[in-house]
Parts: structure tokens; C-alpha cells; sequence
């Protein structure tokens, strides 16, 4: 059975895909997660009006929120990402969520008999639809001036916000479920990346063109459990939607894994997890990081998001630093931060990173500088 996707205008501008895919581009190619968010003004004026699940339910607020950065930032920013959330899955499975501001679950798993209460079977296209129908809008509305990544989070951070019913310092009660119902917990994450690999197929199919699993909460996991518990999900999504693309006759779109935290295990990920791109976070030099994975994928990171604090000296100097780590391997090469922008930033900060980039990461530009 073959599927097909919408008729988009052509890439104007593919310096993402051909970084994802381990070439080494005339400059690196930069967006920052979170980049459509509460740091824009305009991202602000929205949310005045609406909730925030609300927006992620809402195509045209989504496709609007989405294209925020993009126009802003129109010829420094090299993709857009599709507003949403990695909690829509939890939702999808049957639990309620709530932003407020941070996400909060009135009802958590609190035992391995909860989890009779999540829906068996997921029908994404009835409970996130609108997740695909605000990728297509939005990849109409670009017309081409970069590509749209589509995204999910990975099974162990989601199992965790499902059994803690919100963010934590120490994660105890999932890890709690992990060392005390190791089967159960196992089971369960399988169940959360079967709905992983539906939803990111199913963003494909809506035009997304590259897809990307956080992993938020990867490094809160000994390396032996990151391997028992976290590793094999991973693996089953990056396996399972190259296998369901493929069999549906829709582009096989470059995969990103950002286990943050678990630089560890990166020569592992890049050798057994199968995506094309590692995203580091900013406790590891990028020529270490390269050191680790060879030439077997892209790079993706890794400036500490809190240096768009710091002034433009220090930006400056940060990037300058970044690209001279990077540059110094070969292979593909994405710049971002090394987590999320959080809310705070100054726009105009973050323009003059895009900026730095585009000066410190072109080939020839350190040499100039």
C-alpha cells in the first residue's frame, strides 16, 4: 500500500537536509529548539488570547506561532520546527495534561495497574490530526524558504512525566517504576513508542522533512539503564519509520535523536541507534563528541542557551569557540543550542547568534575573522 503527501513548493533552501545527511556544508545550517516561543513578543500577543494547548489544537494558531521566527529572522534561520508539544502523545494515550505554566497531570500513573486506564490502540489521525493537518498549512505557508522538522518526545522521558505528573529534580517515582517493575515499565515504554512511530510516520505523510526525538531527560539514567531502558525505544522508533516510510511509499526523512545528557553514550547512538544526527548538549566539546561518532552522523549543538544572557562579546566569542570545535572534524555539522531558548532571551540576542554563525561557521570565515 503506497501513501502519498501533499504537492509542496520546491526548497528554496536545503542547507538542513544536506548537513543531516553528513555532508559538509559552506556554512552550518541554524535554528534553535523552542525557537517558536515565549521569548517572541509576538509569540506573547498569541498566548494573551489562548491557551497553549489550545494553540497546539488550533492549526492556523500553530501554523501563525510557527512561522513567527521565520519571518522575523527571514535569511539567518535554516528551519522551522512545527509548534506543539511532546505531551500531545500522553494526551493521545488518554491522560490529561495541563499547562500551568509548566505541564501538570491531575492524574499520574501512580502504579503498573494505572496503565489499564491509557487507551490500547492510538488512532493518531483522530487524536493528533491536528498536529498534521498544522505541518501541512505550515509547509504551504513557507513556500519553500526552509524545511519544516516535525518531532515527538522519546518513550523514557514521557513514561517519566506520566508517572511524576509533571517536571522533577530527582525523577524518583519513575525511576521507581523502572527498579521496581522493571517489566512493567518496559512494557510500557514499548507501548508509548508504538504511538511515537504512528505519529512521526504521520507527520511525514502531512510534509514534515525531518524528524526529531527528544530525549529530554536522558542523562538523569546510570548508562546501564540508560541502555536497558531508554536505548531500545529509540532504536524501535528509528527501525520502525524507516521501515513504515518506506513501505508507504514516502520519503525517507533524515531522523534526529537529542538524548541530552547522555553523551556517554553517543559513540554507542551512533553506531547502533540508527538516526542520522546526534544533538549534543553543551557539557561536551563538539570535537570530543566527533571524536566518538567518526563519520557515521551529522552533529547537531551545542552553545549553553544561557550565554543569550550574556552579551554580544560573549555570544561572539561562544560561537567563534563552537564553530572552531565543530570545524575541526569532518562530517555534517547543525547549529543550535545545547537545549531549549528559554523565555527570557532578547530577540535581538538571538539574531545576533544566527548572526555569529553564519560569520564563524562558513568555510574560510574563522580564518577571516
Amino acid at each position: 500500500m503506497s501513501s502519498s503527501i501533499p504537492v509542496f513548493p520546491p526548497l528554496k533552501n536545503d542547507l538542513l537536509l544536506r548537513a543531516a545527511r553528513g555532508e559538509k556544508t559552506e556554512r552550518a545550517p541554524v535554528w534553535v529548539m523552542r525557537q517558536a516561543g515565549r521569548y517572541l513578543p509576538e509569540f506573547r500577543k498569541v498566548r494573551e488570547l489562548h491557551e497553549f494547548f489550545e494553540v497546539c489544537r488550533t492549526p492556523a494558531l500553530a501554523t501563525e506561532i510557527t512561522l513567527q521566527p521565520i519571518q522575523r529572522y527571514s535569511g539567518l534561520i535554516d528551519a522551522s520546527i512545527i509548534f506543539s508539544d511532546i505531551l500531545v502523545i500522553p494526551q493521545a494515550l488518554g491522560m490529561e495534561v495541563l499547562m500551568n505554566p509548566g505541564p501538570y497531570f491531575p492524574e499520574p500513573l501512580v502504579t503498573p495497574e494505572d496503565v489499564s486506564k491509557l487507551r490500547t490502540v492510538v488512532d493518531v489521525e483522530k487524536e493528533l490530526g491536528y498536529v498534521f493537518r498544522a505541518i501541512t498549512q505550515t509547509r504551504m505557508e513557507l513556500n519553500g524558504e526552509v524545511p519544516l522538522i516535525g518531532f515527538c518526545g522519546a518513550p523514557w522521558t514521557l513514561f517519566a512525566y506520566m508517572i511524576e505528573g509533571g517536571g522533577s529534580k530527582t525523577l524518583q517515582k519513575a525511576k521507581t517504576w523502572l527498579f521496581k517493575y522493571p517489566e512493567e515499565s518496559k512494557a510500557l515504554l514499548r507501548r508509548i513508542a508504538v504511538v511515537c512511530v504512528d505519529f512521526l510516520v504521520g507527520q511525514v505523510k502531512a510534509g514534515a522533512q525531518l524528524l526529531q526525538v527528544f530525549d529530554s531527560w536522558a542523562g538523569e539514567l546510570s548508562p546501564y539503564d540508560f541502555e536497558q531502558f531508554s536505548y531500545p525505544t529509540l532504536k524501535y522508533i528509528s527501525t520502525n519509520v524507516r521501515q513504515r516510510l518506506a513501505e508507504e511509499g514516502l520519503p525517507s526523512v533524515p531522523m534526529t535523536l537529542f538524548a541530552k545528557g547522555a553523551n556517554h553514550a553517543l559513540g554507542f547512538l551512533a553506531e547502533n541507534a540508527g538516526y542520522d544526527v546526534l544533538g549534543i548538549d553543551w557539557v561536551i566539546d563538539p570535537a570530543k563528541a566527533r571524536a566518538m561518532v567518526g563519520d557515521k552522523v551529522a552533529l547537531q549543538g551545542n552553545m549553553d542557551p544561557n550565554l543569550l544572557y550574556g552579551g554580544k562579546h560573549a555570544i561572539e566569542e561562544a560561537v567563534k569557540r563552537m564553530s572552531e570545535s565543530f570545524r575541526a572534524g569532518e562530517g555534517g555539522w547543525i547549529a543550535n543550542l545545547g537545549h531549549g531558548i528559554t523565555p527570557g532571551v532578547d530577540p535581538e540576542d538571538l539574531k545576533w547568534f544566527f548572526e555569529c554563525v553564519h560569520k564563524y561557521s562558513a568555510i574560510g570565515g574563522l580564518a577571516e575573522s
